[in-house]
């Protein structure tokens, strides 16, 4: 198994200061340890606009000249909306990050079911006011006509990602997406080869041995990518430890979770995202030194876990 950096990470809209260029995140993955990259599909990073054939190509090479692999690309979709042109713009956005996907040597597209977004304050990324748009957009709307319009747009999706020679992959985030068990459903309905399922245990509301281990042997083969976040700190005994996600959630039970995969057979990559305001303990905002640190200590972190396995590879 190995570990890879998300762009999400250096967007430049969790910190203050703005986002690297694709090439100094790649420099920067380089520099971190890491031994893949998961392009984020949105501007500045990813949205297939800006790349044109000449600017995809230099990406690629760069990527291999760094001796790091190209994962893929992780979409922002919502495919929720009872609005039909909605939908279809959305589905026009997945079906150029395939694409993209395919242009820059990368394997998986992620996918979210709903996904509301992010509004900017003060220069840094909230998600309170966009994820309040739902109360209105799914007024009328219920849960089972709001799975039945996504399933519709991950079929579409699918045909195009097999035709592409990539896999989309839904991942198990909120909204509509309750669990684990929820990606496996849609992945049983869309019935393609090409779409696939993205457990990450962060994510998931039970974390019990129990409860985790059975995700990962419910899921498989058909688990074909991952991702970890959140915060770390280093112990007075030099050992790093994982911070809670939000006061009151349960430490993500990463131990269960690479016990279970190894089981399984899982060869794929983990991701780290630095997807939250990077707020000190006084709450005040910091810059992507901040973010830099966490980026380091996650990798060392998961490399202790999985070398541990015996499954690390770099």
């Amino acid at each position: 198994m190995k570990i890879g950096l998300y762009s999400i990470t250096y967007l430049g809209i969790w910190y203050k200061g703005g986002a690297l260029s694709v090439p100094e995140f790649i420099k920067k993955a380089k520099e971190l340890g890491y031994s893949g990259i998961e392009i984020d599909g949105k501007r500045p990073h990813g949205n297939p606009m800006d790349l044109g054939a000449g600017a995809r190509k230099e990406i690629k090479q760069m990527t291999h000249d760094a001796g790091l692999d190209m994962i893929g690309v992780a979409s922002n979709n919502d495919f929720s909306s009872p609005i039909a042109e909605h939908r279809e713009s959305q589905l026009l956005m997945v079906r150029e990050q395939i694409k993209l996907c395919k242009d820059l040597g990368g394997k998986v597209v992620r996918l979210f079911l709903a996904w509301p977004g992010v509004t900017m304050v003060n220069g840094i990324a909230q998600y309170d006011v966009a994820r309040r748009r739902y109360d209105e957009i799914w007024r009328d709307t219920t849960r089972a006509e709001i799975w039945s319009f996504a399933k519709a747009c991950f079929k579409e999706a699918a045909h195009i990602a097999e035709s592409e020679g990539v896999v989309v992959a839904l991942q198990n985030h909120a909204p509509v997406i309750r669990h684990y068990m929820d990606v496996l459903e849609m992945v049983e309905e869309v019935g393609s080869p090409a779409f696939q399922a993205i457990q990450d245990v962060p994510m998931e509301p039970n974390q019990s041995d129990a409860w985790v281990r059975q995700m990962v042997l419910d899921t498989g083969a058909r688990q074909v990518h991952a991702h970890f976040g959140g915060e770390f700190e280093r112990g007075a005994d030099g050992k790093i430890v994982a911070l809670p996600m939000w006061v009151g959630k349960p430490l993500t039970n990463y131990t269960t979770y690479l016990k279970a995969l190894k089981e399984v057979g899982y060869k794929g990559y983990f991701c780290y995202e630095f997807c939250h305001p990077a707020v000190n303990k006084n709450k005040e905002p910091q810059g992507a030194e901040y973010v830099t640190a966490q980026a380091a200590l996650a990798r060392e972190f998961l490399k202790e876990l999985l070398v541990a396995e015996g499954v690390y590879e770099q």
